[in-house]
């Protein structure tokens, strides 16, 4: 990839469930342009993944959620998995973190069910998005467009559907990532 993201930092907002490719992957592409990646979680040590049918890899937290700060990051990656985004939904401080990346018009990227999280924050209206189809209908009543494209960009938000879809989810994240603030990106 042809982005440079030395000098930004991005939060990984994830929870015990996540799952495994779709923050390991996007991840390795963030740090290989140059970003500094931080976990952030309301778990303090490490988080488990969810790897397909099994429980996964022990990932470190770098920083507990209580402690993050939106003002120290530049971007916010949401991996999916069935359970991380439906127990981060239910954690208002959570609900809070990602809120405030729209507010602050930076960029967001969300994959499979990590949408979940941004309906909770009151954040897709108008907004077109992509997202695994089981959420489809709550993406739709939470006042999104929903598409079945293996990639979506709208206004610094990146969505994507599974993770078949993570070369292209990376390909746009980064570059709405390099792109910076986006005066459309609200919340």
């Amino acid at each position: 990839m042809k982005e440079n993201l030395a000098g930004k930092r991005v939060a990984i907002l994830a929870t015990n469930g996540f799952e495994q490719s779709e923050l390991e992957k996007p991840r390795a592409a963030l740090d290989a342009a140059g970003a500094l990646t931080e976990i952030v979680s309301p778990q303090h040590e490490r988080i488990w993944a969810w790897d397909k049918d099994q429980i996964g890899d022990l990932v470190p937290v770098n920083v507990s959620l209580e402690m993050a700060d939106v003002s120290d990051y530049d971007a916010l990656l949401l991996p999916g998995g069935v359970m991380n985004p439906d127990k981060l939904r239910s954690i208002p401080e959570a609900v809070e973190f990602a809120r405030a990346f729209f507010e602050a018009g930076k960029p967001v990227a969300a994959i499979c069910h990590g949408p979940q999280l941004l309906i909770e924050a009151d954040v897709l209206r108008g907004r077109k998005i992509t997202s695994y189809p089981s959420i489809k209908t709550d993406l739709i009543h939470a006042g999104a467009e929903w598409v079945d494209e293996q990639v979506v960009v709208d206004q610094g938000l990146v969505t994507s559907r599974k993770p078949d879809d993570i070369p292209a989810f990376n390909e746009k994240m980064i570059e709405e990532f390099a792109a910076g603030i986006n005066a459309a990106q609200h919340a």
